[in-house]
């Protein structure tokens, strides 16, 4: 009975963090994820309610919190503070500042809520790991974080763009997919100049604007972008 009810309350602040980090959670994601039934979140989501928690029930699409309703501050275990000071470690080999900057600042804050021994201890730990890459194709860029916001705000964005047979064009392009690969950051979008879907080496971007101008969203996933076209 008292694990039975452990693993209740440990559900239920999984599922509020989870309320807090995506726009619109259904009943099935959230009993898919924590192995339940759907009567089983439903259930919860009511206890939630009734203790105080303001969730929005979207019909047809999901559940919210309510806007600015916000989580006291979450705390780290040791566990979850290493994977985070290794993770950083591989962002700083990564070859566009923009994005080292943007995950330096974010992990900063981020650390201001561990507790002291725990922050001893990953600061330990960054001074002892180590990611060592092959250097001889490293290629460099500073316009990932502009693409994700254009991305994410669906923003037109216009480019100069140099190709492989050192060509260059300006281009207006609708940005909807970001890949890594271990080499470079590729950005893949659909061009205005070509009217089709390109990929384009975010290190052979030799200019970016985002514009004020939106786009119409491209109503499909990655993955089914990749079944269409692959």
């Amino acid at each position: 009975m008292y694990d039975t009810e452990t693993k209740r309350i440990s559900r239920l602040t999984a599922i509020l963090t989870q309320l807090q980090t995506k726009r619109l959670l259904t009943a099935t994601e959230l009993a898919d994820k924590f192995s339940v039934s759907v009567r089983t979140i439903y259930r919860d989501i009511r206890t939630l309610e009734q203790a105080g928690v303001p969730i929005v029930t979207e019909d047809g699409k999901g559940y919210t919190l309510m806007e600015h309703y916000r989580l006291p501050p979450v705390t780290f275990t040791e566990s979850e503070a290493n994977a985070l000071i290794t993770a950083e470690q591989l962002v700083l080999k990564n070859k566009d500042a923009s994005f080292i900057k943007a995950y330096s600042e974010a992990i900063a804050k981020i650390k201001t809520v561990l507790k002291h021994s725990v922050k001893d201890k990953a600061n330990l730990l960054a001074e002892r790991v180590q990611i060592i890459q092959n250097t001889n194709n490293e290629r460099t860029s500073s316009n990932l974080s502009a693409l994700q916001f254009a991305l994410t705000n669906f923003h037109l964005t216009a480019i100069t763009y140099t190709n492989e047979a050192n060509k260059t064009t300006n281009r207006a392009v609708e940005p909807f997919a970001i890949l890594s690969t271990q080499e470079n950051w590729l950005v893949l979008a659909w061009c205005r100049l070509r009217n089709e879907f390109r990929f384009f080496r975010l290190d052979r971007i030799k200019k970016l604007d985002v514009l004020t101008e939106k786009f119409e969203p491209h109503k499909m996933t990655l993955q089914e972008y990749f079944e269409r076209y692959y």
